[in-house]
């Protein structure tokens, strides 16, 4: 195969005269009409787009709105809905992440504002491990996952988004969510909504 690679993974191009619909309308393009899509900016390749504008909202935001108001610490004030909350216990309660690496990630959070775990008391880690064993047992039932990522980032330095209030992570894991998406563009494309997610597992939570 000869010619440019780029040129020919962007597909042939518009020739003058030629009667294709532009846009889809079903009427016949003029010679004004006909753009050559290999004389506009940017590098044609093979992948298709999935635009995620509501990421921008945490983009943009950086770390200043979480580090002047704790959303762990808010999370409980309001309504399960509201807060994305699936169970709440004496000492800790459970919510999803609402920057989910997969659909179904949970947060097992004490009440008290802590940072690290070694801060918290007894009766708050046997609570947090009863908890984070119920999730597990409740996303398995719900979503048939294969496995689970559990963990905690301790501190801004060992990756923790709110470094200020402890947090314990429950990612369910399937045989094929990996993709390039992650690996190549940092993006997950998730399949079901928090509202509906939040809604499976609490429903599912005391069964």
């Amino acid at each position: 195969m000869t010619g440019d690679p780029d040129a020919a993974a962007a597909g042939p191009s518009p020739q003058a005269g030629s009667t294709a619909p532009a846009g889809g309308s079903g009427s016949p393009t003029t010679d004004a009409e006909l753009v050559d899509a290999m004389t506009l900016p940017g590098v044609p390749d093979e992948f298709q787009r999935l635009w995620t504008p509501h990421r921008m909202a945490y983009i943009s935001a950086g770390r200043e709105p979480m580090e002047k108001n704790c959303p762990f610490c808010a999370a409980p004030d309001k309504s399960d809905e509201d807060g994305l909350i699936v169970a709440r216990g004496k000492t800790a309660y459970v919510l999803l992440n609402l920057f989910p690496y997969n659909s179904g990630h949970l947060l097992v959070c004490p009440y008290r504002h802590i940072a690290t775990y070694d801060q918290a008391t007894d009766e708050e880690v046997a609570e947090i491990g009863a908890l984070t064993q119920r999730g597990m047992r409740v996303l398995r039932a719900v979503s048939n996952c294969d496995g689970f990522n559990l963990g905690m980032n301790q501190g801004a330095i060992a990756g923790a988004g709110v470094d200020a209030h402890l947090h314990q992570h429950i990612v369910p894991r399937w045989a094929s969510d990996a993709n390039f998406f992650p690996i190549i563009a940092k993006t997950k494309a998730l399949p079901q909504l928090l509202g509906d997610v939040r809604r499976a597992v609490a429903e599912a939570w005391d069964d």
